[in-house]
C-alpha cells in the first residue's frame, strides 16, 4: 500500500510501505475511512524536534475493523470505530483515574494517512459504534477522535464553571473545539481570540459572546478591559507558543486555571511570576496534543 511519510523538514513523500500486521494478541487492524493532517504535524513538516529518520504521519482517524487479535473483547470484525492519538489499555491505574493520555503502557498513534493502520490496544483506544454511518458523517467523526477531545479537556482542565468569563486563545480546530466546550461546561461568557473572519464566525457560532483579534499586549488590554480588569477564570490556551502562553498567564484571574492542550514550542515559564499571581494550579493537558513528560 501508500502512505504519507515525512523524511524532514518539508519534506513529504506519498511512497510504498509494507501492509500492516497483527503483532501483538491485543492489536486491531482498520481499514480508514477518513484521515487528516494535524496541526501537530505541522511542527514536524516545519523542521521542530529531532529528526531520526522517516516517520508514518497520520493520528487523527475513523474506519472499519478489517482484522483484530485474538485478545481484542470490545470491538469486532466489520464496526465502525474511532480511534485515538493516545494508545492505552484503559485498564491501568492511571487510565482508571481519568487519564488514559497517561496510560502506563500508553503509545502514540502513527501511520494513519494510508489506507489501513495497525492499532495496538485496541481495546482501550477505539470506539465503536453500533451501525456502519453515513459517509456524509465521517469527517464528524474523524474530528471526534482528536480536536474535540483535544478542546473538550481543555475546558476541563480550566475548569470552565457555569456562569464563569472562559478566554480561548487560538482559533484552529482545537480552538474552535475548546469553544463548544466551555458552551457545554456553562460559561457565560466566552472570549475567542482569533484574527481570521472565517473562524470568528464559526466562534460565534459555536457560542462565543465576543472575538479579540488582538495579540500581544494589546490582546491582553482587550481582555483585561472586557473583564473590567479582573480577567477570566477559566483560560483555554490551544496554540502552544512563546507568546499564547504568556497571554494565558496574564489574562487568568488570580486563583483562576489554565488549560493548555496545544503542543509546547519554545514556552518558558516564570515560576515566581506564577506564583505571586496566584496561577501555581495551572493543569498541563496531555489528553490530545501535549508532550509527555
Amino acid at each position: 500500500m501508500f502512505a504519507t511519510m515525512m523524511h524532514g523538514a518539508g519534506d513529504v513523500r506519498y511512497e510504498e510501505v509494507a501492509d500492516p500486521k497483527i503483532l501483538a494478541p491485543t492489536d486491531a487492524i482498520i481499514q480508514l475511512a477518513v484521515s487528516s493532517i494535524c496541526g501537530s504535524d505541522l511542527w514536524t513538516y516545519r523542521g521542530y524536534g529531532e529528526f531520526d529518520g522517516p516517520k508514518a504521519m497520520g493520528h487523527e482517524y475513523c474506519g472499519v475493523v478489517v482484522e483484530i487479535g485474538r485478545d481484542v473483547k470490545t470491538v469486532k470484525k466489520g464496526q465502525f470505530v474511532v480511534g485515538s492519538f493516545c494508545l492505552s489499555d484503559n485498564t491501568c491505574p492511571h487510565c482508571q483515574y481519568g487519564f488514559q493520555s497517561s496510560c502506563q503502557q500508553r503509545e502514540f498513534m502513527t501511520g494513519a494517512q494510508a489506507p489501513y493502520a495497525r492499532i495496538p490496544l485496541a481495546d482501550g483506544t477505539l470506539v465503536g459504534l453500533d451501525h456502519l454511518p453515513d459517509p456524509s458523517l465521517y469527517p464528524d467523526l474523524q474530528a471526534v477522535s482528536d480536536v474535540l477531545g483535544t478542546g473538550w479537556y481543555a475546558a476541563d482542565a480550566a475548569r470552565v464553571t457555569p456562569g464563569s468569563t472562559a478566554v480561548v486563545i487560538g482559533d484552529g480546530a482545537v480552538g474552535l473545539m475548546a469553544v463548544i466546550a466551555a458552551k457545554h461546561y456553562g460559561a457565560e461568557r466566552i472570549i475567542a481570540m482569533s484574527r481570521h473572519p472565517s473562524r470568528q464566525a464559526l466562534a460565534k457560532e459555536f457560542g462565543a459572546t465576543d472575538i479579540v483579534a488582538e495579540r500581544g499586549e494589546e490582546g491582553i488590554a482587550r481582555v483585561m478591559e472586557l473583564t473590567r480588569g479582573i480577567g477570566a477564570e477559566s483560560v483555554l490556551e490551544c496554540v502552544g507558543m512563546e507568546q499564547s502562553m504568556h497571554q494565558a498567564t496574564r489574562i487568568v484571574r488570580p486563583g483562576g486555571m489554565i488549560g493548555y492542550v496545544g503542543v509546547p514550542h519554545g514556552v518558558t515559564f516564570d515560576g515566581q511570576k506564577m506564583f505571586f499571581c496566584s496561577i501555581g494550579n495551572a493543569r498541563r493537558s496531555c489528553a490530545g496534543k501535549t508532550l509527555p513528560p
